[in-house]
Parts: C-alpha cells; structure tokens; sequence
C-alpha cells in the first residue's frame, strides 16, 4: 500500500510541478507583451503631417488622423515637443508618426519618428 501512496505523492508532485511551470511560463509571455520599451506600440502613435515649425515656441503644427489615446478626432493643431531636437528632425510636409500626451492642461508631442512609406 505504502508503494501506491508514493507513486501517486510522487504524480501529484509531477503534476503540480508541471502547471507551475506552466503558468510562470505564461505570465513572463504576458508581462513581456506589455513590457515598456523604448518606443511606444504602434496604437500610441498616431499618423500625421508636418504643417509648420515653429522652433522660437518649441512647437509643431500637425495635420494628423485620430489620436486615440486621447480620443481626439484628425484636425491640424499645434503641439509643443518634449525635446527641442524633434525640431530639427523633420521638415514642413514630412509624414510622421508621433505619441502625443496630455500634460499640464497642454499637449505634448512625446515621441516623433518618420513615418514608413
């Protein structure tokens, strides 16, 4: 009887051992999905134009579709740039690719790269 008893401990612990690995194997899959990273996902960023630079205010004015972050319909409006080197990366009818958050009662261009053709 004693012989059962191990096998079926020695299952169990097999068993348990197995959903363990398991589950710690799909939550690294899953916080590795929402990981941060350097740039943000592709459904923060929003599509747009460069219409204007204006580097005396440190601002870009931006023809773009609709900013879902922050459920903000496609218009043209003027932005201000977390980095004064965006500025010098683009130039007026560049197509962009860009992150805009709200911050102190403004919006702030976050991330800006080209956009792919």
């Amino acid at each position: 009887m004693n012989a059962i008893k191990t096998v079926v401990l020695a299952s169990l612990l097999a068993l348990g051992g197995t959903f363990s690995a398991s589950a710690s194997a799909q939550t690294m899959d899953h916080s590795a999905m929402h990981a941060g990273g350097a740039s943000a996902p592709a459904a923060d960023m929003t599509d747009g134009e460069i219409r204007k630079i204006d580097k005396e205010s440190k601002k870009l004015t931006i023809r773009h579709g609709e900013i879902k972050n922050l459920q903000m319909p496609g218009m043209t409006m003027v932005f201000q740039v977390r980095d004064p080197a965006m500025l010098d990366q683009v130039k007026v009818g560049d197509k962009v690719r860009f992150k805009v958050e709200r911050l102190s009662g403004g919006l702030v261009v976050m991330e800006l790269q080209a956009a792919a053709n």
